[in-house]
């Protein structure tokens, strides 16, 4: 926790569908600690993502009362987790210690039940609701400790026997954790009593924070002080640990934290919403790709809280939650939510309860990449049954279709297969392909079996809408009083031919639509497709902002529609102006929120020591794009890394027209002076302003436009 690492602007590039036809071999999972827990990924809650630093006994029994409320405990979450800022913590001196230098229990938050401890009244409180409780710790010693030379439970040791003062270790609290050296006789017996008196507590699921590799030490003592407790207790670590040690992690813990925070710490006045973002999310898929030969029963890889519950307070889009839990359950990673539960979005609700989702996480079979493009990701799994587990995730900004097999993802061959969508739960047949088309940022998650009652179900028949665009991952626009070509599709790749197809497109009221081809056909074979061009005229009357065109096909065994956006574009600037005044068509941003005339941390544009009173502060990876229709001859800029984070950062900015790089900074550090950038945009209908991180994490890329000028006719 509290290490935020957030990732990736929209690509640059798409391509509008995706075939992959590589063959799938089964994963092999590391070693599994043996402790007979996480046999299947965790189910449950933790309190970071929403109560943060506030947590309180009164929120973790609301919370879990309303896991059991709310029906989510019936479908497999169990985990009530508290995670830090339950103990004292006054300062750099570090955690308040006990008799046996254990951590001490703030009672202002937790307090006592008569002579229990505040702890274990809340994990009695769980417990009731028949629920499992999970509790936080990081590795060390606090120094107080130390200083009071506390003696070890049970033992003739003291804690200036077994520590490391000069060796810091992480706590996120207040700090003051210093090393252990698990040689030294009594180290053992310290960490076992700090695991007795967690057993002591109702304690099932300890999380280690702020370990690495140099704390290996750590982990095997608190591995072996768990079992020894007698009490079966889940062990998992946290956080970004390194995947040339996972056999490491798995003899020792039952999962482990593969990244940063999935947090985008973006809220304003020290709000926890947005939970998260896009960028968050979507840093995960190269993740899950990386680990997925290591995690297995027993010992998962753990991707971070779910933050899929309170609708729009999650900052994820509705196909975004879904891709979100579809590519968790994907990896079998624990599915552990961080949003409050006490006020449960009723849509997000019923994805946490999708059982169907649900099952393909708790399978435990981490799912492999089988295609990876700058616009999609395609993973695949084969379950014990034969059956097989397919995502196809489009990770762009705009709607595309995505394809893959049943030959691909490992498939016997077969006249034809049975296509159920998880989310949808509908079942159709397929002779082979494996097709969707994807929303943006969205996903299809497909259990696929080889069925010899295929001929019971209905063809798999897709819609789809193309919209010209004059580039790939364009806005895709259509000015007041102008026209646009649209073609829809509709493709049949089942065995059996659909029949009766009739295709139509509809626009908001006042807009004109005309068919400029035929737009039905009595019969579509397997594999076949058939196309409708359209006109479509908004009316000069139209107002900037987006608007909504339905393509809806009907056919003799169903239907299906597919909507997309146009963006009816404000007017192109003119003369010379400041880019900061001008309305975008798109932003993205890596963290925080975009601010103009100001830095992203909120202070006076400076870079290399120079305050400029105008431009756009952003943050890497970022993504600007305008529309100049034609009307605008360059734009000029002075770039840099702003000097609120010193000598940290390191990014590129480029200026891109119509799809076409203009100009490009090369890569910038903190502390650099600013660079000059100009560019030609003579002809371009689109401007982008994009910042990329170079050869690191975002961290620091804290990134300024300053100046930012368009020239444009008058």
């Amino acid at each position: 926790m509290r290490r935020p690492i957030r990732a990736m602007a929209a690509a640059l590039t798409a391509g509008l569908t995706l075939f992959t036809g590589v063959i799938v071999s089964a994963p092999t999972a590391a070693q599994a600690e043996d402790n007979g827990v996480g046999l299947k990924p965790a189910m449950g809650w933790s309190s970071w993502s929403f109560l943060r630093s506030h947590p309180t006994a009164a929120a973790l029994d609301a919370a879990a009362d309303a896991m059991k409320a709310s029906g989510l405990a019936k479908v497999g979450y169990q985990y009530v987790n508290l995670d830090d800022f339950y103990y004292q913590c006054p300062g750099s001196q570090g955690p308040d210690v006990d008799q046996y230098g254990r951590w001490v229990t703030d009672p202002s938050k937790f307090p006592p039940s008569g002579s229990e401890n505040g702890i274990k009244a809340v994990g009695d409180h769980i417990h009731t609701d028949g629920l499992k409780f999970g509790l936080y710790v990081t590795p060390g010693i606090s120094k107080q400790a130390v200083a009071e030379n506390t003696p070890i439970e049970g033992t003739p040791y003291h804690a200036d026997d077994i520590a490391e003062p000069n060796t810091s270790e992480s706590n996120y609290n207040c700090g003051g954790m210093v090393g252990i050296d698990y040689s030294k006789p009594g180290a053992q017996a310290f960490i076992d009593s700090w695991a007795d008196e967690m057993a002591s507590w109702g304690v099932d699921y300890l999380k280690i924070d702020g370990v690495g590799s140099w704390d290996v030490p750590d982990v095997a003592a608190w591995s072996k002080a768990l079992r020894q407790t007698g009490r079966p207790i889940h062990l998992e670590l946290s956080n970004s640990l390194s995947v040339s040690d996972a056999s490491t992690w798995a003899e020792y813990a039952n999962g482990w934290r593969t990244g940063g925070d999935i947090e985008c710490y973006c809220g304003t006045n020290g709000s926890s919403y947005p939970l998260t973002s896009w960028n968050s999310v979507a840093s995960r898929f190269d993740e899950v790709a990386d680990w997925q030969p290591y995690g297995g029963p027993g010992a998962f890889n753990d991707y971070d809280s779910a933050e899929v519950g309170n609708g729009s307070n999650d900052g994820l889009t509705p196909n975004e939650r879904q891709t979100q839990l579809s590519l968790w359950a994907m990896a079998a990673s624990p599915l552990i939510l961080g949003t409050d539960l006490t006020h449960l979005d009723q849509t997000d609700l019923g994805y946490l309860k999708n059982t169907d989702v649900i099952a393909v996480d708790q399978d435990g079979i981490d799912a492999k990449r089988i295609a990876d493009t700058s616009t999609s990701q395609v993973f695949t799994k084969k379950e014990a049954t034969g059956d097989g587990i397919v995502a196809l995730f489009n990770t762009s900004d705009e709607q595309q279709s995505i394809s893959t097999s049943a030959s691909a993802i490992g498939m016997a061959s077969g006249p034809a297969y049975t296509l159920t969508d998880l989310w949808t739960h509908r079942t159709t047949e397929t002779a082979g392909t494996i097709t969707a088309v994807v929303p943006a940022h969205g996903t299809a998650l497909y259990r696929v079996r080889t069925d010899p009652q295929w001929n019971l179900y209905p063809p798999s028949v897709n819609a789809a809408v193309q919209l010209p665009l004059p580039y790939p991952g364009a806005t895709p626009v259509v000015t007041a009083g102008g026209a646009s070509t649209v073609q829809t599709t509709v493709t049949n790749t089942g065995r059996a031919p659909a029949r009766d197809i009739r295709a139509s497109l509809s626009a908001p009221a006042g807009w004109s639509v005309t068919a400029d081809s035929a737009s039905s056909t009595p019969t579509l074979g397997t594999n076949a497709t058939f196309e409708t061009a359209w006109t479509v005229s908004a009316p000069a009357t139209a107002t900037q902002g987006s608007y909504s065109l339905t393509m809806t096909e009907h056919h003799a065994t169903g239907s299906s529609t597919e909507t997309v956006d146009v963006v009816i574009p404000p007017p192109p600037p003119t003369g010379t102006t400041q880019l900061a005044g001008v309305p975008w068509l798109q932003e993205t941003i890596g963290w925080g929120t975009l601010h103009e005339n100001e830095s992203v941390g909120g202070n006076p544009l400076t870079i290399g020591g120079v305050v400029y009173p105008t431009g756009i502060g952003t943050h890497a990876d970022s993504l600007l794009e305008y529309y100049i229709g034609q009307k605008c001859s360059s734009v000029s800029t002075t770039v840099g890394i702003d000097s609120e984070v010193g000598n940290s950062g390191s990014v590129d900015f480029q200026i891109w027209a119509d799809g076409k790089q203009v100009a490009d900074s090369g890569v910038m550090t903190g502390g650099e002076p600013g660079k000059t950038l100009t560019a030609d945009l003579s002809g371009a209908q689109f401007l982008r302003l994009v910042v990329n991180h170079v050869g690191d994490n975002i961290n620091y890329d804290h990134s300024d436009w300053a100046n930012a000028q368009i020239t444009c006719a008058s």
